[in-house]
Parts: C-alpha cells; structure tokens; sequence
C-alpha cells in the first residue's frame, strides 16, 4: 500500500512540466495517475487491521508529500541562491512546505476511507473521490493560498477537455480527472456483482476520448492589435540601482531601442529549453504600437524618481503608446505616518500622462511580505533580497485607446477566482507583468506559463504576458502560445492580440462549481463521520439493525 501511494506521487509528477515544456504525451498519465492511490485508500479503509482511517490518511499525505516535494522543488533552489539562509534551511523550508499541503492529499485519503467505512460500498467511495478533491484544491487556494499546480492544469493543451474551464475553471478539469481515475479504480477493486466490467470500461473510454483530445488543434483567432512586450533579462540577485555615470542614460536608451522592435523574428509556439525551433516568422509591420510593456524586474524604477517620470513621458510621445511599466509604488499614510511601497504597474498614456496605477493585491507570503512578523520575526531571513510590500486593496481595469486592459502581477496569476475579476469589470485584454528570474533555471517559470495559458482558456482573453528573464509570450483566448522568445536573453516581443469583451459562465460566477464541490465532501465526511461515530458508541444497536 505504501508503495502504491509512493507510485501516484510519482505518476502525478508526470503531466506537469519538470524542466522545460511539457510533451503532450506526459498529460496522459493525469488521467490514471490517481489510480493506485485510490486503490491503497480503499484497500486499507476496507481492512480488518487497527485504525484503518488512520492508515488511510497517511497513506495519502505521503503521496502528497512527495508530490510537494517533486513538484515544487524550486522552493529550496530560489531561497538557496536568493533567501539568504544558512546552509541547509532551504531544504528544510522545503520539507516544512510539503508537509503543510500534503496536509489535503491526506484529508482527500481520510475523506475516501470515511465514506467507505461508513457505508461499506466501494463505489459511493469512488462516486465521492473528484467531489472531495475539487473541493480541497479550493481549500488550498483560499486557506493556504498555494493553488499551485492544481490537477486540471495538467490538461492545459488538451483542447477538448479545456472547454470545461469557461464554464467551471480548472476545478471541472481536476474533477473530471479524478473521475475517470474513480472509474478505473472501480473496474480494478469492485466484483462482478458490483458492475466491475462496466465502471472499467468506462474509465478506459473516457480515459482514451478525452486524452486524446491534445490531438485536436483549438481555433485560432485573428489578432487586430499589436504590442511590444519587453525582456530586459536582468539579474535579479545583481547591482541593478544604475548608479555609474551615463548608467541611467544608457539603460533608458536600451527601453527606447526595445520598444521600437516592430517588424523581427519571434518563436511561434513556446520556446524549446534547447535550440529553438518552430516557426520563426515577421509580423507586419505598424506604424506604433498600441502597447509597450516593461515587465516586473529588479530595475530600479521608483514612481517618486523625476528622472523615472521623465523617461516614460519621453518614451510614450516617442512611440506614440501607452506604456505599461512594472515599478515601485508609493503613498504616504497618514494613519501610520510613513510612506508605503506597492509592486506596482504604473499606466501612462501615449500622451504622457498619467492614466493610474495597479498596485499587486495577492502579495507572495515570505517573499514580498512577512505574515505575522511579530511572531515569526526569524522569517526576516528568508526575504533577504526581497522588499516588503504593502498589499493593494482594489482591482482596476485601464481604458487605452478605446479599449479596457487589466493588468495582474507575477503570482496572481494562479488565483483563477481572482484574475477573473478583471475580465468581470469589462477588461476586453489581460496584461500579465512578471519576473520568473527568481525561479532560475527549474520547472517553475513552466509551469507558472501553463498557470497563466489556463487563465486565458477560462476567461476567452488574450494574454500578454511579459516577462524579466521569459517565458514571455502571447496567448489566445484558447491557452495557444501563439509567439514567445527564448529565455535569458534580452530582447523585445512585437505581440499580435486581439480584444474580446464577451463573458464567460466562470468570468460572471467565478468558483461556483468548486464551492459546491467543497459543501458536498464537507456533508459527505459529515454524514460519514457521524455513521462511523454511531456505530463505535451502538455497536449493539447496529448490529441489531443490520440482522432485522
């Protein structure tokens, strides 16, 4: 049994991206990876040993611990190279970090052998596993706030199964996923009498028609608009205070340079960790841009710096577009009676002037912000490079043009019920600034691509999403990489997207679908839990009931 749960930690690593893009062909094993999970779960609720729930739960919190572990191994490398921690603590955060969301793999295991120890029907079990795993990946992002990877991300490029996102975001994925794993189980654990032949059949055929559905290429909407979006690839670990004499000059010489790259070669598709391949093409060339971006980097913009205010009035008449620029925010609070720092984006007009700013809402806990600094001020270790932010409190869509940008910041990409607010408030294109340089060279700057390629599928918006150091890219309204550049370089994408102001099912209600997912297991556990309570205080009654 142990084994067996070892084995779905490893098989679920398998349709996530590892250390580059991920091959279509890995998505499959999302599809049966739960598989021997389920079958360990089932197999130790429906024993005669002592503690059976127990057993359960641990089996299952072991998958998910090593499944942290695997899947979010970036956690020691960033805070290795940038937190500032003595030797060894990266490994150890690591290990804390898995253990706390491990925590819900356990309570999916725990749920699963409750319904089965309550109701002695393996299927009810199995009815019950993508009801109880919907609802705890929307525990895990709105409790722990670490939605990273949820399941149905795995299917990002499978454009059949994809058209569920508009309707319940990725919780419908997972959900679907998790029940054909349920199918599977039930034609391996049930007997003849029990329909054994036909929940395995099923699982397989629904296992085959949609998996296969990354054989089917998504539409291709036409692009009206054009942008440049901006990679200046600077270190974040470096000097970047461009201090030296004529260093200021000739860092905001290079923005003007980028920002004028209008007709060149770009990847279509994403890029490849080796050379890269694909299409390379040249869109046609404009007379000015509709959008320049400058990503979330560690260059040292500051709103309150003249020379930075300056800069972007010159560059936005030059171009002759507004600019979207990732910079550091700032007010004066009159209540703390001290000025105040945002990761911002600031927006100006092609103008010149000022249109607003966006400050980032979902702050990056330890990495932006400590959380309760009085009582974890040994936590000051693990931001060593990083500063604390003040988090903003409203989401703001910006006219352009004629036409409604929303902009959302690094992180916030992987809060769906989030994002999608700004499609709600009537952003007809998403802009996306981020800096994955922290992440380095591991899996985690891919698979925060998918992350945001899922936020494109659930709303119908493009995406333009601009990177430090990659993988910036466009997206279409189908999760398409439609053109990107090659990671750590310095370079500047001219973007083709389009506008969309229609509104989805999941735009307008949001996590309805995981909501009722979460009430469902929560009555289900309690249903179960109060039966299997009964029965230990009765014994006696029980059984009477059962022999009449």
């Amino acid at each position: 049994m142990w084994a067996a749960a070892a084995l779905s930690a490893g098989l679920l690593e398998l349709p996530f991206p590892l250390a580059g893009p991920l091959p279509a062909w890995r998505t499959a094993f999302a599809w049966f990876g739960v598989v021997p999970l389920l079958w360990a779960v089932l197999s130790a609720a429906g024993t005669r040993q002592p503690r059976p729930l127990r057993r359960a739960f641990l089996l299952a919190y072991l998958c998910g611990f090593l499944w942290y572990v695997g899947n979010c191994y970036w956690v020691r490398d960033t805070m290795m190279h940038y937190g500032d921690m003595p030797v060894g603590a990266p490994t150890l955060l690591l290990i804390g970090y898995s253990l706390v969301l491990g925590l819900y793999f356990g309570l999916f295991g725990l749920g699963v052998a409750l319904v089965r120890r309550a109701s002695g029907d393996t299927r009810l079990a199995l009815a019950v596993a993508p009801v109880l795993w919907a609802g705890l990946e929307l525990a895990a992002a709105r409790i722990t706030s670490v939605p990273w990877d949820q399941l149905g991300y795995s299917q990002v490029d499978n454009t059949l199964v994809n058209q569920l996102a508009p309707w319940t975001g990725v919780y419908g994925i997972s959900f679907l996923l998790v029940a054909v794993n349920a199918l599977i189980t039930g034609g391996v654990l049930l007997d003849r009498r029990s329909g054994r032949r036909v929940w395995g059949v099923a699982g397989a055929v629904l296992l085959m028609v949609g998996g296969g559905g990354v054989l089917i290429a998504p539409p291709k909407p036409a692009a009206t608009a054009s942008a440049v979006l901006i990679q200046p690839n600077l270190d974040v670990a470096g000097d970047n205070r461009w201090a030296g004499p004529g260093e200021w000059d000739s860092h905001m010489a290079e923005f003007a340079r980028l920002a004028g790259e209008q007709c060149k070669t770009y990847i279509a598709g994403i890029p490849q960790t080796g050379a890269p391949t694909g299409e390379i093409i040249c869109p046609p060339y404009t007379t000015h841009p509709d959008l320049v971006a400058w990503p979330e980097s560690p260059a040292p913009f500051e709103e309150d710096d003249a020379r930075f205010q300056n800069a972007l009035v010159k560059l936005a008449r030059q171009m002759q577009a507004p600019l979207v620029v990732g910079n550091i925010g700032t007010d004066f609070s009159a209540e703390e009676q001290a000025w105040r720092e945002y990761n911002s984006a600031l927006v100006v007009g092609a103008d010149g002037s000022r249109v607003g700013r966006y400050d980032k809402i979902h702050l990056v806990p330890f990495g932006e912000y400590i959380p309760f600094q009085n009582l974890l001020k040994f936590a000051h270790k693990l931001t060593g490079r990083v500063s604390t932010f003040t988090r903003g409190d409203e989401r703001k869509v910006f006219r352009l043009n004629g036409h409604r940008y929303g902009i959302f910041i690094c992180y916030e990409s992987v809060f769906a019920d989030e994002v999608r607010e700004f499609a709600e408030l009537g952003a007809e294109v998403l802009v996306n600034i981020s800096d994955d340089g922290w992440y380095g060279d591991t899996s985690a700057p891919w698979q925060h691509l998918n992350m945001a390629r899922m936020r494109a599928i659930e709303n119908r918006r493009w995406i333009l999403r601009d990177t430090n150091t990659g993988v910036t890219a466009v997206i279409d309204p189908y999760g398409r990489v439609r053109q990107s550049l090659p990671r750590h370089q310095v370079d500047a994408l001219p973007a083709q997207f389009g506008f969309r102001d229609d509104v989805t099912f999941y735009t307008a209600h949001g996590d309805l679908f995981a909501w009722a997912c979460a009430i469902l297991g929560l009555v289900a556990m309690a249903w179960a839990g109060r039966k299997i309570l009964r029965q230990a205080l009765y014994p006696t009654k029980v059984q009477s009931k059962v022999r009449s």
